[in-house]
């Protein structure tokens, strides 16, 4: 589904990803962790066609970075972004339908067909949204917003999503609510990869399969969940001493304090 290969990132002479090596197959669930400033962001943007690597290669789908029309590879992409700009009292409906023509608002004299509007309320009626199908986006919360930005995501059948950091500005029900939602879509669309963002691991749904660890632009660690989120590893990304648990396929993290003896 997507592989990085010493993929450098270089913005306004500061370099911002270094020597960075990720692959994601198909059907995986991957979470990629790091503190405020690390580069998730920026590796974000390769992984979903926006940016290009300044060296190395970014191969999405099967197609190389430079090399294909972009425009139809993010087709091809599902994203979402808490901090989706729409500022228009769009309903749900006509948000998720923003999907299929990788806008923000209704593209004009754009109609879509009946087949595409009822796979629309199929969606929003999966993300246990279908009684505010009609609201306008203005109205709704924040957990909302989430859960209509991931139906207008899976709306193009992506074969990769990309999730930035989608528990942003949720309660802990909504949070809550939004992770049950990412389970059930792995159970309903077992074959799409992700990518989640996040520096909380109160913030991974059961499912995730795999973890990346960014620190300062490089990649400390890359696999399995279980051999990647422990406390060595976190401890050294967060640059804090930081003790793992695990429960009922959950994380939680607390600091690290060693018994000191006289």
């Amino acid at each position: 589904m997507l592989e990085l290969k010493d993929v450098d990132f270089v913005r306004d002479g500061k370099e911002l990803l270094s020597g960075v090596s990720l692959t994601v197959g198909e059907g995986k669930r991957w979470a990629l962790l790091g503190p405020n400033g690390a580069g998730k962001s920026t590796m974000l943007g390769l992984c979903g066609a926006v940016t290009h690597p300044t060296r190395g290669t970014v191969e999405i789908l099967g197609r190389r970075l430079g090399t294909v029309d972009i425009r139809t590879l993010r087709e091809s992409i599902g994203h979402v972004n808490p901090r989706h700009p729409l500022r228009s009292p769009l309903s749900i409906r006509d948000v998720v339908l923003t999907g299929l023509t990788g806008t923000v608002e209704r593209m004009p004299r754009w109609e879509p067909r009946p087949a595409q509007i009822e796979r629309a309320d199929e969606l929003i009626d999966l993300l246990g949204i279908s009684a505010l199908a009609s609201s306008p986006w203005t109205t709704l919360s924040q957990g909302e917003r989430g859960r209509a930005l991931i139906a207008r995501a899976l709306i193009s059948d992506p074969q990769l999503m990309l999730l930035d950091e989608p528990s942003t500005g949720l309660d802990v029900a909504a949070r809550e609510q939004l992770l049950e939602t990412l389970d059930q879509i792995h159970a309903n669309h077992p074959r799409l990869a992700w990518i989640l963002v996040t520096h909380h691991l109160e913030e991974l749904p059961t499912c995730t399969t795999h973890a990346a660890l960014l620190h300062a632009g490089r990649l400390l660690a890359a696999g399995a969940v279980e051999d990647v989120i422990t406390t060595p590893l976190i401890s050294a990304t967060f640059n804090h001493p930081i003790a793992i648990n695990r429960h009922a396929a959950r994380w939680t993290a607390t600091t690290h304090r060693t018994t000191r003896h006289p």
